[in-house]
């Protein structure tokens, strides 16, 4: 088993006990709710009369329902008002901290979270949403639940986990211009598989992953559960520091030089041992977008589709349905399939920095008359932030639609949906059939650039094919 890595010092330090099921007890640093996943987990606590244990390390927010068009209230959606209604009253009366829309900080779980330095390193974080990898780059080892498990963390601040296996997943080399996070997680993914990860926690290191910043680390370990691994992490330095040193929580300079000491002693040692070690080459990735319906299904731009007979055995199957449903053959490239939705937004890519690369891609453009196009920003500050730099006036002068902050159409629990079969262009994580609200629509998972390429487009494009006089970010 691996020795001297950050989720080895993590784990053993959050360590209560061994329990008989050959689990192990964690006492739970950050435990973030939202509306969907919580409900349950607080009526459990109520049938058997108990309260949360530790209601100032639980913080919550809503998400996953939340419209992003019209927020007036009670919702048009009786099942999402009710949902709204009852986190109200569940936080009420368990004096738990809320991002209530009223308060200008509410936004997805997985930003929020990170934006007000409630995330550190060293720390364990979970959350009833499976991208609670997302946490992992600032070294935090960051986990999603179930609902007995929330129960379990309400109820006693700890929570029951077996221990995974470490692979060190080392991105070398430097990433081209135009090349971004979100190619490099879904060049993983394509290389290890989807399910490649399993019984894993992968740390992500190499000269790419310590370039990115802190967004786009955030951008790698919101998908490593596609890749099947249980966690990712990014061991935190310079990089981290600074973000967290302009959040809420690190006012105090000495408070920040004190926690600091802590972050430093828990980063992976240099003779570490881990249990596999991968290697990929991050000069040689480019943008990459999805052919099929997993994210595991990607290709580069310039890439053709692949024949199912060139797959292993247990894979050609899928990749024969994939492709019957999207429409696409092999020995195809992606460039030039038509899209009707550009989607930005969810928790991978709805932050700042997101927005202004895929702003400097769109501006003095129109998108193409046929496209549909949102920019739903992934939280309430990424969205009054990004209006103070112009950047709403951007997107809406090419024609998108200015949403407020919420999961919106990553999953279709709320009004964003595809309709019939639409095709979308999406910086989100999944592309499951069904996931963006019709089965019978088709999603193409990209970098927030290279969506913008394709709304202005109409198809997608290379996103280095357009003339844009801002370099684009690798975020």
């Amino acid at each position: 088993m691996s020795r001297g890595t950050l989720y080895d010092k993590v784990w053993d330090r959050h360590k209560v006990r061994a329990l008989p099921s050959g689990q192990d007890q964690l006492f739970v640093g950050l435990h973030l709710i939202h509306e969907v996943t919580s409900p349950q987990a607080f009526g459990m606590l109520e049938e058997r009369g108990l309260e949360v244990a530790y209601p100032e390390r639980t913080h919550a927010t809503v998400d996953h329902i939340v419209p992003t068009a019209d927020q007036e209230r009670p919702y048009a959606d009786g099942a999402a008002e009710s949902m709204m209604s009852e986190l109200e009253k569940n936080v009420a009366e368990a004096g738990i901290e809320f991002d209530h829309p009223d308060t200008g900080d509410q936004g997805i779980v997985h930003v929020v979270g990170p934006e007000q330095g409630r995330t550190q390193p060293g720390m364990t974080v979970v959350c009833g949403d499976s991208h609670t990898a997302t946490h992992g780059a600032f070294g935090a080892l960051a986990f999603g639940i179930g609902t007995s498990q929330i129960r379990d963390v309400l109820a006693t601040g700890t929570v029951a986990m077996e221990k995974q296996a470490v692979r060190r997943v080392e991105v070398t080399g430097k990433l081209d211009e135009g090349v971004t996070a979100k190619d490099v997680i879904l060049t993983i993914i394509r290389e290890l598989g989807t399910d490649g990860g399993v019984g894993y926690v992968y740390e992500y290191g190499g000269e790419v992953i310590e370039s990115l910043s802190m967004e786009g680390r955030m951008t790698v370990c919101n998908m490593s559960i596609e890749g099947g691994a249980r966690a990712g992490y990014v061991n935190p330095d310079e990089t981290t520091d600074e973000w967290l040193r302009g959040t809420d929580a690190f006012e105090d300079n000495e408070k920040f030089a004190k926690m600091k000491e802590y972050w430093d002693s828990i980063t992976s040692d240099s003779d570490a041992q881990y249990d596999d070690v991968v290697t990929i080459d991050g000069s040689s990735i480019e943008p990459t977008v999805t052919w099929g319906t997993t994210p595991g299904q990607g290709i580069g731009i310039s890439e053709p589709i692949p024949s199912p007979e060139e797959l292993p055995e247990d894979k050609r199957g899928s990749a024969r349905d994939a492709q019957a449903h999207m429409g696409v053959q092999p020995g195809e490239t992606m460039a030039g399939y038509p899209v009707d939705v550009a989607f930005l937004g969810s928790c991978t890519n709805a932050r700042l920095s997101d927005l202004r690369a895929a702003a400097a891609v769109v501006e003095g453009r129109q998108i193409a008359d046929d496209v549909r196009g949102l920019v739903v920003p992934g939280s309430q500050r990424v969205k009054a932030a990004a209006e103070a730099e112009g950047l709403d006036q951007v997107f809406r002068e090419a024609g998108f639609e200015w949403r407020e902050a919420g999961c919106s159409m990553c999953l279709g629990m709320n009004d964003d949906q595809l309709v019939g079969d639409e095709v979308s262009a999406s910086s989100s994580n999944r592309n499951f059939v069904g996931r963006q609200g019709s089965a019978e629509g088709k999603t193409v998972l990209m970098s927030p650039e290279m969506v913008a390429a394709a709304a202005v487009t109409g198809e997608v494009t290379d996103v280095r094919e357009l003339d844009t006089t801002t370099e684009v970010a690798r975020s």
